[in-house]
Order: C-alpha cells, then sequence, then structure tokens
C-alpha cells in the first residue's frame, strides 16, 4: 500500500489532485492511503511553497499547479 499526502489548504486544485490520486491508483490496480494536509505548519515542514503538494511514502514528487494524471500514475506505481 502506498501511503499518499495532498499538501494544500483544501482549493480547487488540491480536491482535484486528491481524486486524481484515487484514480490512478483505481486504474492501477494498487492500494493508497489518501491523506490530505491542511496545516501550513505540516505544509511547510515539508518544504513546499506552492501547493498542491503530493507526497508518496514519504517523498515529496510535486508541488504547485495540478499534476498530470500520467505523472500521477509513475509516481503511485514506482
Amino acid at each position: 500500500m502506498k501511503n499518499v499526502r495532498i499538501l494544500g489548504p483544501g482549493c480547487k486544485r488540491c480536491v482535484a489532485t486528491a481524486e486524481m490520486a484515487r484514480q490512478a491508483a483505481s486504474e492501477l490496480g494498487i492500494e493508497i492511503a489518501l491523506e490530505k494536509i491542511t496545516d501550513y505548519a505540516a505544509i511547510a515542514a515539508y518544504g513546499i511553497a506552492a501547493t498542491p503538494g503530493v507526497v508518496v511514502d514519504g517523498r515529496v514528487v510535486h508541488a504547485g499547479g495540478l499534476p498530470r494524471s500520467e505523472d500521477m500514475a509513475k509516481w503511485l506505481a514506482a
């Protein structure tokens, strides 16, 4: 199981990023534990200045703007 954290205040892009992660996991047939982090101090602890951020298994893979769905699938499959 992959641990996925979406970092952001809960804006539309953050919600879309979380849904993108769910969709990619479903298409890949893998389970994910999805957590949304909205606390600014917790987000800053990852070194992210722009949201949404994506953290997969403790590693920051994306920050700022909506990620591409093919990239999300690549990060989850790795």
